[in-house]
């Protein structure tokens, strides 16, 4: 896998690392479908703005397969958002990496054929990620089981997003695939908070750190969809997959959380991925 797809790649991981840590802080303290909604609409913002500058129209395709990804990923944020709000990262991170599977299945079942290296290094890259984001878990059985029911369902929510999102910026215009996810990503969020009768008022203070969250997300979506114009959109998903890694470290640095010696060796395995990978 050439240089110019790895470093938007990773890039994208260490922008939703930094995204997923501060989603997670925020959720904590402010109502979990206001964050997504308003994070959403700023990058949304940005993404007309960016759309404005280039001129031109959309691409319509890639902005269907762009609703696609929006609606996959509108859920999956909810529900990762949510996961995360029970403080039980320690059992959400590893579940939620494991989403990667879905765009690695299904782009290899579509003709995807990377080197074996290249897959060897995306098998350890996916293992120390899953193994990097693992801690000793201390929630109730209650907040657990909860818990990983909407890891779950938010790995194969953003297991779709990924995919799509990559397939529309690949196929056609990364910009229109952009646009178009987040409109199915808003218009699903919107949906579900007009049917939850969900307020959306946050307090001020909250607002700016809120817009700053989405526009890292849709910076992170954007390094993505790069990338995968550039590689396989198996091998890219993977490396996407790290953010988990970069949100673990940022809790250690920041948090003072203790990193256990099974985190450790899942960051060195993640990396030695990262190297065969790139190397493939």
């Amino acid at each position: 896998m050439n240089t110019a797809a790895v470093l938007p790649a990773l890039a994208s991981a260490g922008t939703w690392g930094i995204a997923d840590f501060s989603g997670g802080f925020v959720s904590r303290r402010v109502p979990t479908i206001p964050v997504a909604v308003i994070s959403q609409t700023a990058g949304f913002a940005a993404l007309l703005a960016a759309l404005a500058i280039h001129g031109g129209g959309t691409d319509g395709r890639s902005l269907w397969l762009g609703v696609i990804a929006g609606l996959g990923g509108g859920s999956g944020l909810a529900a990762f958002y949510k996961a995360l709000s029970l403080g039980t990262m320690s059992i959400v991170s590893p579940v939620v990496a494991c989403g990667t599977v879905v765009p690695f299945t299904i782009s290899l079942a579509t003709g995807e054929r990377p080197a074996r290296v290249a897959l060897a290094g995306a098998g350890l890259a996916l293992v120390g990620a899953v193994l990097a984001s693992a801690e000793e878990g201390r929630s109730s059985a209650p907040d657990r089981a909860r818990s990983v029911g909407l890891a779950v369902a938010a790995a194969l929510c953003l297991g779709v997003f990924a995919y799509f999102l990559g397939l529309g910026s690949r196929e056609g215009s990364a910009l229109s695939t952009l646009v178009g996810a987040r409109i199915g990503s808003l218009s699903f969020l919107v949906i579900f908070a007009t049917a939850r009768r969900d307020s959306l008022r946050v307090e001020r203070r909250w607002l700016l750190p809120i817009a700053a969250l989405g526009l890292c997300d849709v910076s992170a979506n954007a390094f993505f969809a790069l990338a995968t114009g550039r590689g396989l959109i198996s091998l890219v998903s993977v490396l996407g997959s790290l953010a988990p890694i970069v949100t673990v470290l940022l809790a250690h640095l920041l948090l003072g959380e203790r990193l256990t010696r099974l985190q450790i060796a899942g960051v060195g395995t993640a990396l030695a991925g990262v190297v065969a990978l790139s190397s493939g």
